[in-house]
């Protein structure tokens, strides 16, 4: 029987390889038949969406892992808005507000609230937590 997940995120893309394995997991139980409707990032695991991020190139990009997720399933990937903001991530309109000149948000992450991660939850069979919070 398909299950429904949401997986949060706190670990964040340079302190080990913990979002990696959170995306493989994503893609593991999709192609299982299971739906990931959204991954929420939190905390830490917000810089999870930083465009100018960089990944050597002997290493698998968790950012690029994420947004195959997001193109191949429709898979919403959000970042808590406070968490991003506080780690400089803006998509365009917070970008505006705050007077920067452009987002810095990889494509296909989004900035949300806390409540996003609440319906998420409410809706899923199972949530899965990847990192600590810190």
């Amino acid at each position: 029987m398909p299950l429904n997940y949401c997986l949060l995120v706190l670990a964040a893309p340079v302190s080990g390889h913990t979002s990696l394995t959170a995306a493989r997991f994503g893609a593991a139980l999709l192609a299982r038949g299971h739906t990931l409707e959204r991954v929420f990032f939190l905390d830490n695991g917000a810089s999870n969406g930083l465009a100018s991020a960089v990944t050597p190139q002997d290493e698998r990009s968790p950012q690029q892992a994420w947004s195959e997720l997001a193109n191949t399933h429709g898979t919403e990937l959000v970042l808590c808005v406070s968490s991003a903001v506080k780690r400089g991530l803006l998509d365009a309109a917070e970008a505006q507000r705050h007077g920067f000149p452009s987002a810095t948000v990889y494509p296909g992450f989004t900035l949300g609230g806390l409540g996003l991660l609440v319906e998420a939850m409410q809706s899923a069979d199972r949530v899965i937590t990847f990192g600590a919070a810190g």
